[in-house]
């Protein structure tokens, strides 16, 4: 199944093996989610299915296989958020189907301890120095030296993944193979073996080149590509050593796309970031003056010899005998106890403080360290401490009861309690009474308001005819008779004494308003009284 994914990728059409390799595996990490798992969950789901225990060599079921595999992937799925799932059957199916095509790759292989360690630990996620430390305990002896029958065990184990994707003639085994990687040195240590991440071996330069990828899929570079002239490139980005400029993002150089004066032969440096030319100059600058380091070591440096692990048997056995001397001694107690005779007496009481002052020093000097130190058992002062501490459990008690009693009584008071409402009529018909007084009231209130502004529409018309009639006397004032005088003048005393009218009816209603709202507000008064 997998191998029609590789397929569809056209990962075929690279140049560079090398490439080839790293891409199709980095595929099928991905399809496969390992790339979601770190070398220490691999490390801890080995130690629980109990493959620690087990020699390199031994051989291990499919049935076994699969348990290992599905308690990773189940692992997965709880931690990760929930807005990103897996399917951890479909997973878990893919990579033992991967892992049984691999050694099925060639003929007379059987499924060995050592070869699902190292599958898993290369392919799944993580830093390449904490996998490689991880290898590095698997074929090293107790002193911390590396095993080269167990370390060629690892290469052939290893090779199986180019194998498996078909790039397996680029990188085969031979027997001379484990020694070719560390020729000078006769006993090689951790730190050593750690240097595969800076030189790899010709058959591993495919493993770091892996971890590369996966560390630059996401790296922007805004420049373009002199062939494909694609606005920007994402990955390595490869410049020409030899044409000024010329630049090749990562899928035509690895397909081996060229233009103008480049050629394939010339040497590119691969870029996995982007540095502006300040950042560039500024590091150049750094250099020359000797105020940032050159170079920086490949990994961290590690201690040449393993950690020792705590011997505990010593602590196990003093333990063992300190606790048997206290168990017989405490069985002698109890004999003497129910032996002697059942009389409270103050010689039985002494005789007892005895035994037990006995048990004590005996206690004291079972610790030659001084764990249990000695001193004077106070009888009467620890009784007094034990009443007191009883009395004042009992109080702790009352007092909590007490308050559990007001915090109740406080709910019941600040709780509406409509029952004792409903059980007197009296109040309810007055509370009845008082709601249809209050509608009363609302009604005449928009029926006054109505009123007001009739009136105010009224006092109005009544002004605008007033100035008429003003107007039009001052201009035949002159011309006119004695008796259209007096017309004029009886016109103007009743629209005066309307206007009058008019404004001691609006003040009445005004009066009658401030009575209603002075009632409104008693009313409310008494409703939130009841």
């Amino acid at each position: 199944m997998i191998f029609c994914f590789t397929a569809e990728q056209n990962f075929d059409a690279f140049c560079l093996s090398t490439y080839r390799t790293a891409c199709k595996l980095r595929f099928v990490q991905k399809r496969c989610n390992l790339h979601l798992i770190d070398i220490y969950n691999v490390i801890e789901a080995v130690r629980d299915a109990g493959l620690n225990a087990v020699e390199l060599n031994a051989g291990i079921s499919v049935t076994r296989l699969e348990n290992l595999v599905s308690s990773l992937f189940n692992q997965l799925s709880k931690r990760l958020p929930t807005t990103h799932t897996i399917n951890p059957r479909e997973s878990t199916v893919l990579l033992v189907e991967f892992l049984l095509a691999a050694m099925d790759s060639e003929p007379d292989n059987r499924l060995t301890v050592l070869s699902v360690k190292a599958m898993l630990a290369i392919l799944c996620g993580g830093k390449l120095v904490d996998k490689l430390r991880y290898v590095f305990s698997q074929v090293s002896d107790s002193k911390g030296a590396l095993v080269q029958s167990q370390f060629d065990a690892f290469l052939r184990e290893a090779l199986r993944l180019p194998t498996a994707v078909h790039e397996g003639p680029s990188f085969g085994y031979t027997h001379t193979l484990a020694r070719s990687c560390f020729t000078q040195q006769k006993r090689v240590m951790l730190n050593m073996f750690l240097d595969i991440v800076a030189n790899p071996p010709e058959c591993l330069v495919w493993l770091p080149l892996m971890h590369r990828m996966a560390n630059v899929e996401h790296v922007y570079h805004p420049v373009s590509c002199s062939y494909c002239r694609s606005n920007g490139m994402t990955g390595f980005r490869y410049r020409c050593l030899r044409c000024r400029g010329y630049q090749l993002c990562q899928d035509c150089f690895w397909r081996g796309n060229t233009s103008g004066s480049h050629s394939s032969q010339h040497h590119m440096k691969e870029h996995s970031s982007w540095k502006s030319p300040a950042t560039k100059l500024g590091r150049a600058l750094g250099r020359t003056l000797g105020c940032v380091s050159s170079r920086e070591p490949p990994h961290p440096i590690y201690p040449e010899e393993p950690e020792r692990t705590l011997n505990l048997a010593n602590l196990v056995v003093l333990a063992a005998q300190r606790m048997n001397e206290e168990h017989a001694l405490i069985a002698a107690y109890v004999n003497r106890l129910q032996s002697s005779p059942r009389v409270d007496s103050p010689s039985r009481q002494d005789e007892e403080h005895k035994l037990i002052a006995r048990y004590t020093s005996r206690l004291a000097e079972a610790d030659g360290a001084g764990v249990i130190p000695q001193r004077s058992i106070n009888f009467d002062v620890n009784k007094q401490k034990r009443e007191l501490i009883a009395q004042l459990e009992c109080k702790n008690r009352e007092i909590l009861a007490e308050i559990r009693r007001l915090r109740a009584e406080h709910d019941a008071a600040c709780q509406p309690s409509p029952e004792k409402g409903s059980t007197n009529p009296t109040l309810l018909a007055e509370l009845r009474l008082l709601r249809q007084r209050k509608d009363e009231l609302e009604q005449r209130m928009s029926s006054l308001q109505e009123s007001r502004r009739e009136l105010m529409v009224q006092l109005e018309g009544l002004m605008k005819l007033l100035k008429v009639t003003h107007t039009h006397y001052c201009f035949l004032h002159g011309a006119s008779s004695q008796s259209p005088r007096r017309n004029l003048r009886n016109d103007l005393l009743v629209a005066a004494d309307s206007i009058t009218n008019t404004v001691s009816s609006l003040v009445k209603e005004l009066h009658s308003d401030d009575g209603r709202e002075e009632e409104e507000r008693l009313l409310n008064g008494k409703d939130r009284g009841i």
